[in-house]
């Protein structure tokens, strides 16, 4: 059912908006379970019932066509591709529209025509709008997630999560609109003589807002800032990375759903390298929000920069190389479990995977044995099936791309201590499986500090814990980092990492795990643009700019005014 509106504009103490921007879904109606990536791992029995109910309808569904949707109209392209599952390469998902220059180009256009009607829309209704999607996206969430499974290789359980943190990142934009009253605030008037002056600030949207997402969190990465743009009253232009077209064409058609107006939510697909680099490159876009990899989120920013009449915000969040350090003096069963999890994970297809682990030398030895025996114990497959932790990784390209490192450790002096191989036996042999990987290497080797984004965590022994400060801070990636050790110790460690996302003495994920409202999530230095977290505070500003407004009247009219605030509720 859609949210009514409030009546009222008056904004809610914090606490009361904390707890209203979970967009629960039916499966969990009447329990005390609420789903998060810190309460994952001990899912009620009715979450895999769905999740497998879904599955057996999304199977049923392969292979059909789907188109793009621009203007509110679907369009067919003269080229296809297909998406086919990194489960089973030979399975095809579905068939999708291989967009040109041209559709980017039409969907910019249908975006810009329809901004100004809905940035004036007055924003309880936006909200209502926005609020109506997080829920059909809730809703529906069995069924998205078994396409999340199919087509990115998640397992149930990190595939609900990727849905439901969408669904919490839409509804906590929207408390965030309603906590500061549609961000109009008054400001001091001026001390005139025979005039008064009223003053006040207003954000306003921008107009047209590009989404570029990325396959690992196909759901959370594109309706997280897609719905913070459109409730901030930009109409969007989404593209989804290529991998994963279908889990983008569920997003949009709950976006649609919800009652959006045509031309304010559109989808294509398509090459990066033409499509893609048409959204980046037109002027008509005033601004942009990319997940993805370090060399193309940079890119994108110099392109976004150089290509306009004036500069325009780039929101770009651009991968981690996360460390973590462990005492001497930590709890290793939680050190190595939290490791395990924020390591392998998503196969390491996290931009917050914990990829560097360094561990004071009289622990190192005990903490090395527990993790190996956690890592050995993952168990490897279709990550549909419930007893599977560790699915395929994104494609065959990037199996491909861990033989090569696994390779590179060998040559350059590292030890593999486990894993280190693909993974090609009875039902794994058409799929992209890789054995989960730990290895030491000397401090010099290049992995070290380059981004795998795969299934490889490194671990070294440190003389101590400014040591292993000063390696986990030498890298040009700022993004999570975990800690493990004494309360003293923690607050040490908080001082001195220079990432954005810190965790201490947490099993539930070293590196790993943000939510909404929780944990803020962003990046300091090369992984990311802002320095503003997703899930925070001062996240939806960003897609709004700020105009004061003064109204002055002469002393003897102000009797004659009909309300303070008339004048300031267009385009609010």
């Amino acid at each position: 059912m859609p949210v009514k509106p409030r009546k009222t504009t008056k904004r809610l103490p914090a606490k009361r908006a904390a707890k209203r921007h979970s967009a629960k879904p039916a499966i969990t109606k009447g329990g005390t379970f609420r789903l998060t990536y810190s309460t994952m791992f001990d899912p009620p029995e009715i979450l895999h019932t769905c999740y497998d109910r879904a599955l057996a309808g999304v199977r049923a569904s392969l292979g059909k066509e789907y188109p793009l949707l621009i203007g509110g109209k679907e369009r067919l392209a003269r080229e296809k591709f297909e998406d086919v599952s990194p489960i089973d390469t030979s399975r095809v998902l579905g068939v999708f529209q291989k967009g040109t220059a041209q559709d980017a180009t039409d969907a910019v256009t249908a975006a810009k025509a329809a901004a100004p009607a809905w940035g004036r829309t007055r924003w309880q209704e936006r909200v209502r709008v926005l609020r109506r999607a997080a829920a059909l996206i809730a809703e529906r969430a069995c069924t998205f997630a078994a396409i999340d499974s199919l087509e990115v290789g998640k397992n149930r359980m990190e595939a609900l999560g990727d849905v439901q943190e969408t669904a919490d990142l839409i509804g906590y934009y929207c408390d965030q609109m309603e906590t500061m009253a549609g961000f109009v605030r008054p400001l001091a008037d001026d001390p005139l003589v025979r005039f008064h002056s009223m003053n006040r600030s207003v954000l306003r949207p921008y107009g047209v807002w590009v989404v570029i997402s990325p396959f690992n969190f196909p759901v959370a990465l594109a309706g997280g800032p897609a719905g913070a743009a459109l409730v901030a009253g930009n109409a969007v232009v989404f593209k989804p990375a290529s991998d994963t077209p279908w889990t983008g064409y569920f997003l949009a058609r709950c976006f649609l759903d919800a009652g959006l107006p045509p031309g304010v939510f559109n989808f294509v697909t398509g090459p990066g390298s033409t499509c893609g680099q048409q959204l980046i490159a037109s002027e008509d876009v005033d601004g942009i929000t990319f997940t993805g990899s370090y060399d193309v989120g940079m890119r994108i920013i110099h392109t976004f920069a150089a290509g306009g009449r004036w500069p325009r915000p780039c929101i770009a969040e651009m991968g981690g190389k996360n460390p973590v350090i462990v005492s001497r003096n930590a709890d290793l069963d939680s050190a190595a479990l939290g490791c395990m999890r924020s390591a392998f994970g998503l196969q390491g297809q996290k931009c917050s995977a914990a990829s560097r682990l360094f561990v004071e030398k009289p622990a190192y030895g005990a903490f090395v044995e527990k993790l190996l025996t956690l890592v050995k114990a993952i168990r490897v497959g279709d990550p549909t099936v419930r007893e599977n932790w560790m699915g395929p990784v994104i494609s065959a390209a990037a199996a491909k791309e861990y033989e090569g490192y696994c390779e590179e450790l060998r040559a350059g002096g590292g030890r593999i201590l486990t894993g280190g191989r693909r993974l090609t036996d009875g039902p794994l042999a058409n799929g992209a499986f890789c054995a989960p990987t730990l290895a030491e290497a000397p401090e010099g080797h290049r992995l070290w500090k380059h981004e795998m984004f795969l299934p490889i965590a490194m671990v070294a022994p440190v003389g101590s814990l400014e040591e292993a400060m000063r390696r986990a801070n030498d890298v040009a990636y700022g993004l999570t980092a975990g800690f493990y050790g004494t309360a003293k110790e923690a607050e040490w460690f908080f001082d001195h990492i220079e990432a954005g996302v810190c965790y201490a003495n947490r099993p539930q994920g070293a590196t790993t795990g943000a939510w909404p409202g929780h944990q803020p999530f962003g990046g300091w230095k090369g992984s990311g643009s802002t320095g503003k977290s997703v899930g925070s505070f001062y996240y939806l500003p960003q897609y709004l700019r700020e105009q004061g407004r003064t109204v002055v009247t002469p002393e003897r009219a102000r009797g004659k005014r009909t309300g303070r605030g008339t004048a300031f509720a267009a385009g609010t």
